[in-house]
């Protein structure tokens, strides 16, 4: 198998019958492998007969549902390119991804067509083509009409029935499909732009074959399990392992909810979990860090006695799990056994049941994940393998397994991907010394689209330097540090990642919600954060809190308080721990553009906004957390409770 539409073909005669792409409209409706093939085959007639050159994009601006599957195959038998792009990107973002992409077409739905309507105009794009997924398209066409340049409406169904009758192209279709080859590019992949300006990352069939491959082989999977997909379809991790891999063990993909936009998600979610019953599920840290917030706050909610036995019975199974790869001595792990089998029969079982019943693990990706996660996740019975991957690296490159993990890392390198770990003079590290990943393989990206300069500075002979920092450690497991980019730099040259600093404070802080930590050659390391408003004000109340002082000495208290847990005591340089923050009003958001679509910080984004306010903790009294910024912002959540 040489192409994706080659696995494709195969599933359809495989698993036939079997379930592959399910939604919920009405009520759940499902294509088969065989169909999806079928109705694949008409779209991409229909592309066809649209005349366009081969290796010409095409992009998907959408919410994860089955015709975003059945059009981007479509696109991929008539030898185009998909271009699948954020729903949560700004217009002029969106603009600039088309004109860069040189894309003659989009795919939109109902939650995503304004946007494209607002930029239009700004469109120099003739015969400009656009498939609407959803049926009321003579509301879209008035919007159309006026407009300068020509663009072309049709809706999903129209243009599947007009390729369905299309039978004269099919001879075309064969020899298009024929023509495949694995260095064809299948997809653009515009990066988030969490260091710099996105970039175009061209993923061929052969890296996102191989990495298929790689995926069923670290988890090989019952064949017909199901899964539900959370994460945008446009993020590559879930685009190679929840919609290509599936493929290779007939797994049945179900879809979100997300009629309504992006803000049913959350609402959608746990209803939709009890009613797919998933096997597994892709997550990433910001995601899987709401559902532990979720679980804990559900768990406080039925009073004393329940949180006494989870807590007891985490701990222990934490004390009982040890890292999972190295069992703890005999002797505790008897001594922790019962209170966490009680536990897990009395409350964990419970908790499990929220995601359905049938869940045996998720994948993590996307970002660092705290060791803690890790830890809370395996107790209660739903294990996160985490993995590492890139999208230039389509985009899997480690993960842990079932059947070999160890907490804390980011497991074992797949099989097809060879890793290595230069250190800053260019020489290969020893086991367990921090350097620069390195990776060569099928998966890494043919390069950066239009940008053959950026290209040659990331890929070397054959090597995709990543610019993450990390070490294989004596077992062999991959353990990721943090971005070069994103660390913290002491005024002596020395380096630190921010990230586990700043997944400590979140995992043991009631009170802050969102915190970057910095240092930039400076003296000593500060933070931006921002605050859950609802929890200070109960705090306020709770200890008639009146002065802004007080209410800050409490703020700080929480933003330390993880010194004095046992598994963050004295994990830190104390030069890397912030000696002085700022209170920025409101959150880091999606819609500010301060984070990206998996909930990462984008951190040059943070500094230009915050400029002002990061220098400002460079002063005399900017050094000092009791200051008139943080003062004013305290008086501020005050004034609400007042």
């Amino acid at each position: 198998m040489t192409n994706i539409i080659s696995i494709l073909k195969q599933a359809a005669q495989k698993y036939a019958d079997f379930p592959y792409l399910v939604e919920k409209q009405d009520r759940y409706r499902s294509k088969s492998f065989k169909i999806v093939y079928e109705e694949a085959r008409y779209m991409a007639r229909y592309f066809l007969s649209l005349g366009f050159p081969r290796q010409t994009p095409v992009a998907l601006l959408s919410e994860g549902r089955s015709s975003w599957v059945i059009v981007e195959y479509g696109l991929l038998m008539a030898g185009l390119i998909s271009v699948p792009l954020s729903i949560r990107l700004l217009p002029e973002e969106v603009l600039f991804r088309l004109i860069h992409s040189g894309a003659r077409g989009i795919v939109v739905s109902a939650n995503t067509v304004d946007l494209i309507l607002d930029i239009l105009p700004k469109l120099k794009q003739q015969n400009f083509h656009i498939i609407y997924l959803d049926n009321d398209t003579e509301k879209v066409l008035a919007k159309l009409h006026g407009l300068p340049n020509e663009f072309r409406l049709v809706s999903f169904e129209k243009a599947l029935e007009h390729g369905r009758q299309l039978v004269e192209y099919e001879t075309q279709l064969e020899n298009s499909i024929t023509q495949i080859c694995e260095d064809d590019i299948v997809t653009i992949s515009y990066t988030s732009g969490t260091t710099g300006n996105p970039k175009g990352i061209m993923l061929t069939h052969h890296n996102y074959v191989t990495n298929c491959q790689d995926a069923a082989a670290l988890f090989p999977v019952p064949i017909g399990w199901r899964t539900l997909v959370i994460l945008p379809c446009d993020h590559s991790f879930a685009h190679t392992v929840n919609i290509y891999a599936p493929l290779l063990r007939g797994i049945a993909v179900h879809f979100i909810d997300m009629r309504g936009g992006k803000a049913s998600v959350l609402k959608n979610l746990p209803v939709n979990l009890m009613e797919v019953k998933p096997h597994f599920l892709l997550t990433v840290p910001a995601l899987s860090g709401n559902f532990m917030k979720m679980i804990r706050d559900g768990i406080k909610k039925k009073g004393i006695v329940a949180s006494t036995i989870f807590n007891i019975g985490l701990n222990c199974g934490i004390r009982y799990n040890g890292n999972g790869y190295q069992r703890p001595p005999l002797f505790s792990r008897i001594l922790n056994f019962l209170p966490y089998k009680f536990a897990d029969i009395v409350v964990f079982r419970k908790v499990r049941s929220i995601f359905g019943g049938n869940i045996a693990f998720c994948i993590g990706g996307g970002a660092l994940l705290d060791i803690s996660q890790q830890e809370f996740f395996h107790t209660i019975g739903i294990p996160i393998f985490q993995g590492y991957g890139l999208t230039e690296a389509a985009p899997v490159v480690s993960s842990n397994t079932v059947k070999k993990y160890k907490l804390g890392t980011s497991g074992v390198i797949a099989p097809s991907v060879k890793c290595k770990i230069l250190l800053p003079n260019g020489n290969e590290a020893k086991t367990g010394q921090t350097g620069e990943i390195v990776i060569e393989g099928p998966n890494v990206m043919k390069g950066y689209f239009k940008n053959p300069q950026a290209t040659a500075k990331i890929i070397k002979q054959g090597w995709l330097y990543t610019g993450d920092l990390g070490y294989i450690d004596s077992d062999g497991f991959l353990v990721i540090v943090g971005r070069e980019k994103a660390l913290l730099i002491s005024k002596e040259g020395e380096k630190y990642s921010p990230e586990e600093i700043e997944e400590a404070i979140l995992n043991s802080s009631s009170l802050i919600t969102q915190v970057m930590v910095y240092n930039d050659h400076r003296r000593y390391t500060s933070a931006l954060i921002t605050l859950d408003s609802g929890t200070v004000y109960r705090l306020a109340r709770q200890k008639h809190i009146q002065n802004p002082e007080k209410l800050l000495k409490e703020i700080e208290s929480s933003l330390l308080s993880f010194e004095h847990i046992n598994e963050y005591k004295g994990r830190f340089p104390s030069n890397w721990i912030p000696s002085t923050f700022q209170i920025i009003r409101g959150q880091f958001s999606e819609k500010n553009k301060m984070v990206n679509s998996t909930m990462k910080l984008v951190r040059y984004k943070i500094c230009k906004a915050y400029h002002d306010r990061i220098e400002y903790m460079y002063t005399k009294e900017g050094a000092f957390v009791l200051n008139e910024k943080n003062i004013a912002e305290c008086n501020h959540l005050l004034n609400q409770i007042r």
